[in-house]
């Protein structure tokens, strides 16, 4: 079999010009043009050769008609999920979107009406709120305990504000974006007993699940406790992994026909039917043979922390990094400078001429923090911390 060709990570890519969200609409979104994006959660890399190859056989093809999957679909995927994560999956419990956050906002609607209160944990990826909002239900927030920069899930306050609120549903990330906490088992297990015991339905955004650290592993929640397959909608995609987030699709796991009906329910009254053609493709190459590419890229973003932690600690030890357990974002730690969100947010912007994501956006409890994406070359993230060390330089002599 032909080996993987797409291994060169340090390659800086152009992707200016291509329609891409993160280089193409910096101005657009009131950005400066000259700005480097390190925002947005997709790769710098181009994706595995064996994908590639997929998709130009199938563009050959020429026909581009309604799509659907077949048994060779479904056994690289629970292929991938056995190999990965010892997660048994069933063909009737797959579900597919075009993207998580469609999923999280069809959960949102299956599971609560309007006026009903959802839980999350922030900070949290900030789509989490905007989908509970924009639908007309309630946020309620089990904040998470930083502690020397280690985050942990405060068991009594999130049961307290499930019995307070009357809540039907939990959104978790698993593992965490933006604070990269990957949760033990046993975190996971109380968590789900507690859901358990006063009637949760907890969707699961797992779509990071490929990226944990050396020492860390992804559990997933289906498999914590017994009852949790009666109880949990499970969201995955090969986007992540891949950087294949512009093919839309996503893989839904949800074992409780109840709710499965209820879920399909919501993505028929969206409008939603057949699948991307490319996505089904690349999707099921990735599965099939995308793992020589997974690990390669994996282990050079291993790399990439361990530069950003050795430059940092060096050149501007003021700013903390919240050691990641897994994701390829980084949560950096601004507060001893002292600014505000909005006015570290702007120096970073506009002298540093760098577009991280803004720690507020994750939540009032992510002020004064900000989250990079590391999976880039090399020499991007060198820019990046030199652009960084400039901006800072006068604050470091004053501190």
């Amino acid at each position: 079999m032909e080996r993987e060709r797409n291994l060169n990570f340090d390659e800086v890519i152009e992707r200016r010009d291509t329609d891409s969200l993160k280089y193409d609409f910096a101005v657009r979104r009131g950005k400066p043009a000259d700005v480097l994006p390190l925002w947005v959660a997709d790769m710098d890399f181009k994706t595995s050769s064996f994908i590639l190859d997929a998709l130009e056989e199938r563009a050959r093809h020429g026909i581009f008609g309604y799509t659907e999957t077949r048994e060779d679909y479904y056994e690289a995927l629970a292929g991938w999920m056995k190999k990965h994560h010892e997660l048994e999956i069933r063909p009737e419990w797959v579900l597919k979107t075009p993207g998580v956050v469609f999923a999280l906002a069809a959960a949102v609607k299956a599971y609560t009406e309007p006026g009903d209160y959802v839980l999350i944990q922030q900070p949290v990826y900030y789509p989490l709120t905007e989908v509970v909002r924009d639908n007309e239900r309630i946020v309620v927030s089990s904040d998470l305990v930083a502690e020397d920069g280690y985050y942990r899930i405060d068991f009594d306050d999130f049961e307290a504000k499930i019995t307070e609120y009357h809540v039907k549903l939990f959104m978790l990330c698993s593992p965490h974006n933006p604070v990269g906490r990957v949760w033990t088992r046993e975190e996971l297990a109380r968590l789900a007993d507690i859901c358990a015991r006063h009637g949760v339905i907890v969707v699961s955004d797992e779509i990071h699940e490929d990226f944990v650290y050396p020492g860390h592993k992804h559990v997933p929640f289906l498999t914590v406790d017994e009852r949790a397959k009666d109880f949990c909608v499970t969201c995955t995609s090969v986007s992540k992994t891949f950087n294949l987030a512009g093919l839309q699709i996503a893989n839904i796991l949800i074992p409780n026909q109840k709710l499965r009906r209820a879920f399909r329910k919501q993505i028929q009254a969206a409008g939603y039917s057949q699948l991307n053609a490319f996505g089904v493709t690349a999707c099921k190459a990735a599965y099939q043979f995308g793992e020589e590419w997974y690990q390669a890229a994996w282990k050079y973003i291993q790399g990439n922390l361990a530069f950003l932690k050795e430059y940092l600690a060096k050149e501007l030890p003021e700013i903390k990094v919240i050691e990641p357990e897994g994701t390829y974002l980084v949560w950096l730690d601004f507060r001893a400078y002292g600014l505000c969100g909005e006015e570290l947010s702007e120096k970073i912007l506009t002298q540093a001429k760098l577009w991280l994501d803004d720690g507020h956006i994750f939540g009032k409890t992510g002020t004064g923090f900000e989250r990079i994406n590391l999976a880039t070359s090399r020499s991007v993230i060198k820019e990046a911390l030199e652009r960084l060390k400039t901006c800072f330089k006068s604050f470091d002599q004053v501190l």
